[in-house]
């Protein structure tokens, strides 16, 4: 029996791979190695220049899928299966004898699509990105890329994050600031295409990039700064204003220092009183908020304030409610940033509560912590707190040692405005990637609380002002998906949209409202527990009639 279900699932792995290779290969240039694979690939480490660095270059055999019991992300615990490839190791020099090199992996599949998928990264990178696992919100059960035909790669941007030391230390040197900025993506990525040439006598006829979070940043400043280089390019949740991120997230962890720190049954009892006012508004209670936008200002923290006398779980303080209306508002900078803008949207609200797997959920992941905001940060603060604090000191200050409480953006006016040059993606004119027939999809997470999906929906829009929105809807879209947090959790979140990039890039067939759907993580079959409309913003799922768990019962609208 143990020996008929393993070829039950290779039987459904095999079917799976089969049909969406055979989509993909359509109108690509497919191609194999120049000659025999093993010596095509171990061919790849000989020099070409004295800047860009070959390692090593090994053909690694076939891998079945693997899942695994914990990690820090549902899609973290899956590992896809893959075909055999040529796995390449290398590093790009840097000009500064004390800035650290910019390391990579490009994986090369034996038979290939004539295409290429770079993988942007997370956090402030760090780890070298593989290539190897499911890109940003892909159905668990759905082939890789590169088991799709695409060369897959991914680079550390730049600095390598060790153990013990906080993960903005690597700002203290400009070259590898500005290597994590932007020029390493670039950098990593022409490097990757004159391998792609060595291994198959052609570059790739198409280019596409997919990131989320940072990664998603990094998605939208390649379409901004590099607009010739990608045809297709995913950004989820992108960190779009970073220096305002860093920003209200230390505000935010600065008002729950002491009494306004809100304690894990208390935000159980924000989510509930959230849900009260709000389940409703879609004409169906399903535990979701699907319009996040209209609950916000139905719901008010005051309406949970201790009585006089009353203390404990049930209530909140006026500190706890002033550290949420913190939350809820837009932080103010005295001068403005790159592209004019001057604020950072405040959160929003629902999925308060949402479980962390790992450090991934709600307000206790990302905002809160399992203990109130120290000096220096540790790890059982929130995430918000571990990065905004950390990046104030060694990226803005670039004082270790500062007194976070202490920090005044005006003191360091100068340095910020060279930090927004460098990290924010706001520039909305997208012209020239629209006009070499680039395509955009930006998809927002409505209750994410390590960055503001506000903050990504002001960017789209301005897009849509300085292009008009007849222009930006012949290249881009944007997509906001209720109750789902930063990594997926908490609604359905799951969508092919490498599909539907090389659908739009290579067919012409422009995306409408599409399908998320939410799965047990459990091989083979990953079965979809819930499914929702995916609306172009500003619509939302509002409910018909049938079964609240699919998403055939809802439609779009605004």
């Amino acid at each position: 029996m143990q020996r008929l279900r393993f070829h039950i699932r290779t039987s459904i792995q095999l079917a799976s791979l089969l049909a969406a290779t055979s989509f993909f290969a359509a109108d690509a240039t497919a191609a194999k190695m120049v000659g025999e694979p093993a010596a095509t690939c171990s061919d790849l480490i000989r020099p070409t220049d004295n800047v860009v660095r070959i390692d090593s270059a090994t053909m690694v055999a076939p891998s079945q899928l693997a899942v695994a019991e914990r990690a820090p992300t549902p899609a973290a615990r899956i590992t896809p299966a893959n075909p055999e490839f040529c796995k390449v190791l290398g590093q790009i020099a840097p000009a500064d004898p004390k800035a650290p090199p910019i390391k990579f992996q490009v994986n090369l599949p034996v038979e290939w699509n004539g295409r290429s998928l770079q993988y942007g990264g997370g956090g402030f990178n760090g780890v070298l990105i593989t290539g190897l696992a499911l890109p940003p919100a892909t159905p668990f059960g759905a082939p890789s890329p590169l088991a799709r035909g695409f060369v897959t790669y991914g680079t550390d941007s730049g600095h390598e994050t060790k153990p013990g030391e906080p993960p903005q230390t690597f700002a203290l040197n400009d070259e590898a600031f500005e290597n994590f900025a932007h020029r390493s993506y670039k950098r990593v990525r022409d490097a990757a295409v004159a391998l792609m040439v060595r291994a198959y006598g052609n570059p790739p006829a198409k280019l596409y990039f997919m990131g989320s979070s940072e990664g998603g940043r990094e998605g939208l400043t390649m379409a901004q700064r590099y607009p010739d280089d990608f045809d297709g390019i995913f950004a989820r949740v992108p960190v779009v204003n970073w220096v305002g991120l860093q920003h209200a997230g230390t505000r935010s962890g600065l008002v729950t220092m002491g009494e306004g720190w809100i304690r894990p049954a208390q935000v159980e009892l924000v989510a509930k009183a959230v849900l009260a006012a709000c389940d409703k508004a879609d004409g169906a209670e399903d535990s979701l908020v699907l319009d996040p936008v209209g609950c916000k200002a139905k719901f008010q923290p005051e309406s949970l304030r201790c009585a006089a006398g009353q203390t404990g779980d049930q209530c909140l303080t006026e500190a706890q409610i002033a550290a949420i209306k913190t939350l809820h508002s837009t932080y103010k900078f005295s001068f403005p940033l790159e592209n004019g803008l001057d604020d950072y949207p405040g959160w929003g609200v629902s999925g308060e509560n949402i479980p962390a797997f790992g450090p991934t959920g709600g307000w206790v992941a990302w905002w809160l912590g399992k203990a109130a905001p120290a000096q220096p940060p540790v790890p059982a603060n929130g995430i918000a707190w571990i990065y905004g604090a950390g990046g104030i000191q060694y990226v803005f200050a670039r004082d270790p040692k500062l007194d976070v409480t202490t920090y005044k953006p005006e003191d360091h006016k100068e340095r910020l405005l060279q930090v927004s040059r460098l990290m924010d993606s706001t520039n909305p004119d997208l012209s020239r990637f629209a006009a070499r027939g680039g395509k955009l999809v930006i998809l927002e997470n409505l209750a994410d609380y390590a960055q503001s999906p506000y903050a990504g929906i002001r960017y789209f829009e301005n897009v849509q002002r300085t292009l008009g929105r007849e222009k930006t809807a012949a290249f881009a879209r944007l997509y906001t998906a209720p109750g789902v947090d930063h990594v997926g959790s908490g609604a359905p979140a799951n969508v092919d949209m490498l599909a539907v990039l090389v659908d739009w890039v290579e067919n012409g067939k422009a995306p409408g409202d599409l399908e998320v759907i939410e799965q047990k993580v459990e091989a083979p079959a990953f079965e979809t527990t819930r499914s929702l409309p995916l609306c172009q913003w500003p619509a939302w799922p509002h409910y018909k009639s049938g079964p609240t768990n699919r998403a055939a019962s809802f439609a779009c609208a605004p």
